[in-house]
């Protein structure tokens, strides 16, 4: 199982004493944090995309790039790129380009987004949702899998046997498909043969099961093998000493944020009742000592069917520098350990 971290680039972050973070200084951390995840041997780190004051992840092929300049084995991917508001080709571009500069470390994950802001920021008309999606990506997957390109759709102009470059270093350039909840979701990945990674940012993990299911059959009728079919799980977590620091460092952070974020998508505000029930046994959140959190992560496999990737998401808690290079240590010398024996 890979095991790694996908960042929003969050620009909130603060000092020791309380004072903001400049937009230089964030980022300039954010990519020592990816240099120290490279170090500490932690298999993937992924970088979202929103286009909101509070990140800095507007551009992710960007920072990768420079994280692949830092790095020598870690795998570099979007989390998710916004296909819907984007043009195919200069997504297959940046991230092939990526490909090389990292010597074939690059992959991306692509999806609708969860924040529609990127829609009204390109000119895109949110009744397009799922159509612009749908044609975005036949024609990425179509790049991916051709040099030369004849091509033609309802939202871009049409392509005439048109070669498409660079080529990356891979083979195939992996292209992950993120999903929420809605079944067709799934069933499209499945049937793609495109692997999965599922965000489960609240309630019970095990409830996403019978949506894999829908995937794994899916694949199987379109004649994927299983292990073609992965399966990634990206959550909130974070890893200290005990169980009780990292509570301590991760709920207040965590209740402030979501609360804010909460009030614009109608969620109930955050309570430590509610933020207790995702730290149980079956709750999705990830947080506690090594072992716990080793531990948690089987539990969700398990509960999945198994998965082949798990990403922690930790910057919805405003945690310091200090704190997410410790988590990132940890994971990497005794998270990933752990979760290398139990696998056998």
């Amino acid at each position: 199982m890979e095991i790694g971290i996908d960042s929003f680039a969050s620009a909130m972050l603060s000092t020791e004493n309380g004072e903001a973070l400049s937009g230089v200084d964030a980022m300039s951390e954010l990519l020592e944090r990816i240099e120290a995840a490279d170090q500490a041997g932690l298999h993937v780190f992924g970088i979202g995309e929103h286009h909101k004051k509070e990140f800095l992840d507007a551009a992710p092929a960007v920072i990768l790039a420079a994280a692949a300049a830092l790095t020598k084995n870690i795998k570099l991917t979007s989390a998710v790129t916004v296909l819907s508001a984007a043009d195919p080709v200069r997504v297959f571009q940046e991230y092939a380009t990526l490909d090389l500069i990292s010597k074939g470390r690059a992959e991306m994950v692509v999806g609708r987004g969860s924040s529609v802001d990127a829609f009204p920021l390109f000119g895109f008309n949110l009744k397009d949702y799922d159509a612009l999606f749908i044609e975005k990506l036949e024609l990425l997957l179509a790049i991916r899998d051709q040099e030369s390109i004849t091509w033609s759709g309802k939202f871009r102009p049409a392509l005439q046997n048109q070669p498409i470059y660079p080529r990356p270093l891979q083979k195939q350039l992996p292209v992950w498909l993120g999903v929420g909840g809605t079944p067709e979701s799934f069933i499209r990945a499945g049937a793609l043969g495109l692997p999965l990674m599922v965000a489960v940012i609240g309630g019970e993990t095990h409830r996403f099961r019978p949506l894999i299911d829908l995937y794994r059959e899916a694949g199987a009728e379109a004649g994927f093998l299983p292990e073609q079919l992965k399966v990634g799980l990206h959550s909130f977590g974070y890893v200290a000493d005990t169980a009780q620091e990292a509570i301590d460092e991760y709920y207040p952070g965590h209740a402030e944020i979501m609360t804010k974020v909460g009030r614009t998508r109608g969620w109930a505000p955050v309570t430590r009742g509610s933020f207790d029930a995702q730290m149980s046994r079956r709750g999705a959140y990830v947080i506690g000592n090594a072992q716990e959190v080793a531990d948690k992560i089987i539990r969700h496999s398990e509960a999945l069917g198994g998965i082949s990737r798990f990403t922690f998401q930790m910057d919805n808690a405003g945690l310091s520098h200090a704190q997410l290079l410790k988590c990132i240590r940890l994971i990497g010398n005794e998270v990933i350990p752990l979760v290398e024996q139990k696998l056998g």
